[in-house]
């Protein structure tokens, strides 16, 4: 649905120094459909003024609160109205803000985890369905081209049924315990009254468990995870690795850490099936392989003719110019402005969207509250809620 006009968002979250924040402001403009036009950067108001003084934001519409942005957006004539809202806060501040902006008519897109517990996201998914607005939960990986043409190999059958899984998702930058040095990233993270009942596991877990999810099509049946805090000090887990049996008989390994030293972000998924398996790593997100029993290995790259329409969409530039975090983001908000501007155009939204919702929020917190479970009885299999 073309409105003829680019789209007016606001942000809450996301000023000086947050690194998410600046990641999404370049997503959702970088295909030129929308524009950032309010904001409530920090709840320090100065700190907020000054976040809007960078982004050269009319004054009047910089505030000091998500709250008072939600009564004084909410007053403006459809003209300048917000058309939605990006929430990028710590984990605690995603369903008070949501909540919010959706009971007064307002479309939402925001950070993962969908809320701090589980509680929170089933209460979320009833606004949502009661306001019938679009929410739009940011796992960003889902968006990578040869991301979705694996999805589209699993889907067509090439790897015949799924027997295995194993999703990985390494970092280093909490192996020593820099909340305690005053650096804010990790202070909130490590603060379960902040980040939630997980730490890694939440963190970057739940985008293991996703990718997962969204490339095989699997749910996960039942669990056994073993959570560990290996940082002196810290409260919430910091290392994790959890034993996975999917509905349809699957088996996998899922392992999310933040202390494995000289990791970056190296996510990676491979999955083997009865005739074929496939691999995709994040940090070489244009390549794609795949495997066979009985003829040499296939590297499938981001751009060519030979992949899917789901990958061709989902790239934008021709093969050997690489894509990958940015772009990948880029296309999650592609996707959402495509329901957007449908919504405000009072019409139905395309059939075939691609981005993450609030049902993916709601999975990827009970996958949280389910792996703490386990762990906390000492590694026990626990049945997934339903």
């Amino acid at each position: 649905m073309a409105l003829n006009r680019k789209l007016r968002f606001g942000m809450i979250g996301g000023g000086r120094g947050a690194f998410i924040g600046a990641v999404h402001r370049i997503a959702a403009r970088m295909d030129g459909q929308a524009e950032l036009v309010a904001g409530a950067f920090s709840s320090d108001a100065a700190r907020s003024r000054a976040s809007g003084a960078d982004l050269h934001l009319d004054p009047q519409r910089v505030y000091g609160s998500y709250q008072e942005m939600a009564r004084a957006e909410a007053k403006r004539p459809a003209a300048e109205r917000l058309d939605f809202v990006v929430i990028v806060t710590p984990n605690h501040q995603h369903f008070p803000p949501a909540k919010l902006f959706l009971e007064k008519g307002f479309n939402v897109v925001c950070d993962k985890p969908v809320t701090l517990n589980l509680a929170e996201a089933k209460q979320l998914s009833v606004i949502v369905k009661k306001t019938k607005k679009v929410f739009v939960l940011t796992h960003n990986y889902t968006g990578n081209a040869m991301v979705k043409q694996a999805r589209a190999l699993v889907a067509a059958g090439h790897l015949g049924k799924i027997r295995k899984v194993v999703v990985e998702y390494p970092q280093g930058w909490l192996s020593t315990r820099l909340e305690a040095t005053g650096q804010k990233q990790a202070a909130w993270r490590s603060d379960p009254k902040k980040s939630g009942a997980a730490g890694a596991m939440g963190d970057i877990g739940t985008h293991a468990e996703n990718l997962t999810r969204y490339v095989t099509g699997l749910h996960i049946a039942e669990l056994c995870a073993d959570l560990t805090s290996f940082v002196p000090g810290r409260t919430l887990d910091d290392d994790g690795n959890i034993l996975v049996r999917f509905k349809g008989g699957a088996k996998g390994v899922l392992h999310a850490s933040q202390i494995s030293v000289g990791e970056e972000n190296n996510l990676s998924l491979r999955v083997w099936g009865e005739k074929a398996g496939l691999e995709w790593k994040q940090e070489q997100p244009n390549e794609l392989v795949v495997k066979y029993p009985d003829k040499p290995a296939e590297i499938w790259r981001r751009g060519n003719g030979y992949n899917g329409p789901a990958a061709a969409k989902a790239s934008r530039i021709p093969p050997g110019h690489p894509e990958g975090y940015l772009e990948a983001f880029g296309n999650i908000y592609r996707e959402a402005f495509r329901a957007i501007a449908a919504e405000v155009a009072g019409q139905r939204p395309p059939r075939d969207l691609d981005f993450p919702t609030i049902a993916d929020g709601v999975e990827g917190m009970q996958f949280i509250e389910t792996a703490v479970r386990s762990a906390k009885l000492g590694a026990r299999w626990v049945k997934f809620p339903r």
